[in-house]
């Protein structure tokens, strides 16, 4: 019997073959890895691309300092309501009344700060009262009484819509304070000796390079301890060299125009704190549950209708700071702001890697997904792409996003 054993035992390969073998091995790691994480990557990877496609197009326009702090002016207020959006679709949800909201809370500020004089400071916290009223209210119906979410928010949409134009009788109010205008559109001060750059954005700079690899080293750890599929080392290493790089770019991009703009710090707030809500707080887990799967979560204690209000109640304080947000930029508040807002923020949650079915999807998955869709914004209108095939460009890019989402489901079934 032992015989047998030591027959079928397979003799050691060669010193000569094992350095294929190896290569082998190390190749099918990193394609596995590359599978499993594909969701997570993908958009990212599309987002590199779109920018290398336009920065090549514009020959070099859509990277100059200046175009990339209007980027990010530009496209705030959307990114904060998607971040607000994909935690409702995660929660298996959806919020078209955003775009009205957004309009309707910029037009009571207006009111409030231009036609009352009331001070900026206690404006922007009745406005952001107000954006949370709207949002519970909203909730409850959801939540408590069982109307759909689509139904509610749709008509939150039409009636909010109708406010601001009550509210504003059809004219434009403004200006805004200068203290929300600096908000809204200026940059962080001046600090130090000159260096021919932004010394102050060069510092934030360097604290989030190294807050993205503790982060990411100490979740390496964390999912190995309790045994989870990890990244292969060197695609792990890849990975840290390229969120490293990413963020190093766009620093000394910044730090060569005026500096990070003020209302960057106030996303990437809302990044991480709602980042680690999602994350490590138990009510991040619990909204990913009732999303999904509603039933399982049920008899497992989570108290899901809480759960859909407290969702509900955000979205509507983040739309009201949005709201403030775009009011203030524009230096007015208008009749017709907010259109189509909440379908930009529906399709970044959803390019971002959100699930309609719910219970998937990440805040910095809508971070992401907003960038693809401001960055095709900017980048076609650098080359004069008019605004009729810029629509049909961004739904065919949704509709790619969702159907590589559905394609890739059906690869990890399979």
């Amino acid at each position: 019997m032992s015989t047998d054993v030591t027959a079928k035992t397979p003799a050691p390969a060669p010193p000569g073959k094992s350095g294929p073998a190896a290569g082998e091995g190390l190749l099918q790691l990193i394609l596995d890895g590359m599978r499993r994480n594909m969701r997570q990557y993908g958009m990212l990877f599309a987002l590199g691309l779109i920018v290398v496609l336009f920065a090549v197009w514009t020959d070099g326009d859509l990277l100059l300092p200046r175009n990339v702090s209007n980027l990010v002016l530009q496209n705030s207020y959307i990114l904060i309501l998607a971040i607000g959006m994909m935690l409702i679709i995660i929660a298996g949800h959806i919020d078209l009344s955003v775009g009205s909201l957004t309009a309707f809370v910029g037009a009571i500020g207006a009111v409030l700060m231009v036609n009352h004089d009331i001070s900026w400071p206690l404006a922007l916290v009745l406005c952001l009262a107000i954006g949370a009223a709207a949002g519970a209210a909203q909730g409850f119906l959801i939540a408590y009484l069982g109307i759909p979410s689509f139904i509610v928010t749709l008509a939150g949409m039409l009636t909010f819509r109708g406010l601001t134009e009550i509210f504003l009788k059809g004219q434009t109010i403004g200006p805004f304070p200068e203290g929300l205008q600096k908000v809204a559109n200026s940059f962080l001060p001046a600090v130090g000796p000159n260096t021919n750059y932004h010394n102050l954005t060069l510092l934030l700079g360097i604290a989030l390079i190294a807050f993205v690899v503790f982060q990411e080293v100490r979740d390496r750890k964390r999912q190995q301890e309790f045994s989870l599929g990890v990244l292969p080392r060197n695609l792990f290493l890849l990975k840290l060299v390229a969120l490293i790089a990413a963020v190093l770019t766009v620093t000394m991009l910044l730090a060569s125009y005026k500096g990070a703009p003020v209302v960057l710090l106030i996303l990437g707030v809302l990044v991480a704190g709602f980042g680690y809500l999602m994350r490590n707080a138990v009510i991040g887990r619990h909204i990913y549950a009732i999303g999904g799967n509603l039933p399982a979560a049920k008899l497992s204690g989570v108290k899901d209708k809480k759960v859909t209000f407290l969702v509900f109640l955000n979205m509507g304080m983040l739309a009201a700071l949005a709201g403030l947000v775009f009011a203030a930029r524009f230096n007015a508040a208008s009749p017709k702001a907010g259109l189509n807002f909440e379908l930009e923020a529906i399709a970044a949650s959803f390019i971002g890697g959100a699930s309609m079915s719910g219970g998937v999807g990440t805040v910095l998955g809508a971070i992401i997904g907003g960038l693809v869709l401001g960055v095709l914004n900017n980048g076609m209108n650098l080359v004069g792409i008019g605004s009729d095939w810029q629509q049909v460009i961004k739904g065919l890019v949704l509709l790619a996003a969702v159907g590589f989402d559905v394609w890739n489901k059906r690869k990890v079934g399979s």
